[in-house]
C-alpha cells in the first residue's frame, strides 16, 4: 500500500478515558491498535482541574495529567498513537474506510469509536475565562468542591433538574436560572425540584456574566427578561446544564443514533449497527458521561473487537 494508504487491525477514533482504555485492552490482544487522538487529545478531561472520583487516586489528580497516564500506559502495551482527525467514513463493505486529516486513507478491519461529546455553553466570554475555576459542566464530578457554599446552575431540562438536586445535598444554596417561564424537565423532575427546600428557581431569567475576582467564581450577573431588572448572585460555583452534543455528526448516514446524535448500540454491548463497528464512551452514553463508566466502555469495545476478529479468523480457518 502507498504512503497514504493503510490497512490495520483496530483503529480507535478518539482519546480520552475511553479511548485509551480501548487501546491498552487492543494493544494487550496483540490488535496493534492505532488511535487518533481527534482535536482535542485527552478529550474533556483534559479541560477539566482536579479529578476526585476516579478510583485509584486517593489524593485526587490533575486532568491532563491523568490522561497523559492514561496515554503512556496504551504506548506502554504498542499502541501506535497519532495526533489527527477522522475527516470521513465509508462503511459499505469491509474493511471499513477511513480518511484521516482529508488525505490518509485506513482499511480497518474493526472501528472503536470514541469520539466523546462535548458540553454547550452559553457562550460568554467570562464562562470560559472561569472555566475549571469556579465554572463547570459537570455537577456530580465538580459539585464536591462546592460543598456548604452558594452556586448557581442553568438549564431547565432533565438533566438540569437533576443535577440541581445532586447539588442541593451538597451546597448550602442553589439558585437554578431557568431561561423561559417554565421548565422543559418531566413533571416528576420539576416537582423533586420544587419541593428541594435550597433550590431558589429564578424563571424568566438570562446569564449576563460571570463574576470573579481574576481567580475564581464570586457571583454571577442575571437578568429578568420580563422586566429588564438585573441582580448579582453572590455564588462561587456557576454549573451549565444545557445539554450536550455528542461529537458524532462524521457517522450520520453509516451508525444508527438517536435524535440527538448519540450512538445506539446493541442492549449491554459496544456494538453498532454496523459489523465490525463498536461504540464507547459519551459518543454512545448521555446518561452517565463519567470517566471511570467511559472507561469501562472501552473495554468492553476492545474485548468486543477482539472477539469478533477471533470469530472471523475461525471462519477463515474453518
Amino acid at each position: 500500500m502507498s504512503q497514504d494508504t493503510e490497512h490495520v487491525q483496530c483503529l480507535i477514533i478518539g482519546s480520552g478515558p475511553a479511548g485509551y482504555t480501548a487501546a491498552i485492552y487492543a494493544a494487550r490482544a496483540d490488535l496493534k491498535p492505532v488511535l487518533y487522538t481527534g482535536m482535542l487529545a485527552g478529550g474533556q478531561l483534559t479541560q477539566t482541574t482536579e479529578v476526585e472520583n476516579f478510583p485509584g487516586y486517593p489524593n485526587g489528580v490533575q486532568g491532563p495529567e491523568m490522561m497523559e497516564q492514561f496515554q503512556k500506559q496504551a504506548e506502554r502495551f504498542g499502541t501506535d498513537i497519532r495526533f489527527g482527525y477522522v475527516s470521513s467514513v465509508d462503511f459499505s463493505s469491509l474493511p471499513h474506510k477511513v480518511v484521516v486529516d482529508e488525505v490518509k486513507t485506513i482499511f480497518a478491519d474493526t472501528v472503536i469509536i470514541s469520539t466523546g461529546a462535548s458540553a454547550k455553553w452559553l457562550g460568554l466570554e467570562s464562562e470560559q475565562k472561569y472555566n475549571g475555576f469556579g465554572v463547570s459542566a459537570c455537577a456530580v464530578c465538580d459539585g464536591f468542591f462546592f460543598k456548604n457554599q452558594d452556586v448557581a446552575i442553568v438549564g431547565a431540562g432533565d438533566t438540569a433538574a437533576e443535577e440541581a438536586t445532586y447539588l442541593a445535598k451538597l451546597c448550602r444554596k442553589v439558585y437554578m436560572i431557568v431561561r423561559r417561564s417554565e421548565f422543559r424537565a418531566s413533571k416528576a423532575m420539576v416537582s423533586r425540584v420544587q419541593n428541594t427546600h435550597n433550590i431558589e428557581i429564578l424563571y424568566s431569567t438570562e446569564t449576563q456574566e460571570i463574576v470573579g475576582d481574576g481567580q475564581s467564581v464570586t457571583g454571577v450577573r442575571v437578568k429578568n427578561n420580563q422586566t429588564n431588572e438585573e441582580q448579582t448572585l453572590p455564588v462561587t460555583g456557576f454549573f451549565v446544564a444545557i445539554g450536550h452534543h455528542p461529537n458524532t455528526d462524521i457517522f450520520k448516514g453509516w451508525i444508527d443514533t438517536d435524535e440527538v446524535g448519540y450512538i445506539l448500540t446493541k442492549p449491554g454491548t459496544t456494538q453498532t449497527n454496523i459489523e465490525g463497528v463498536f461504540a464507547c464512551g459519551d459518543a454512545q452514553d448521555k446518561v452517565f458521561r463519567q470517566a471511570v463508566t467511559a472507561a469501562g466502555t472501552g473495554c468492553m469495545a476492545a474485548l468486543e473487537a477482539e472477539r469478533y476478529l477471533a470469530a472471523k479468523e475461525s471462519l477463515v480457518e474453518g
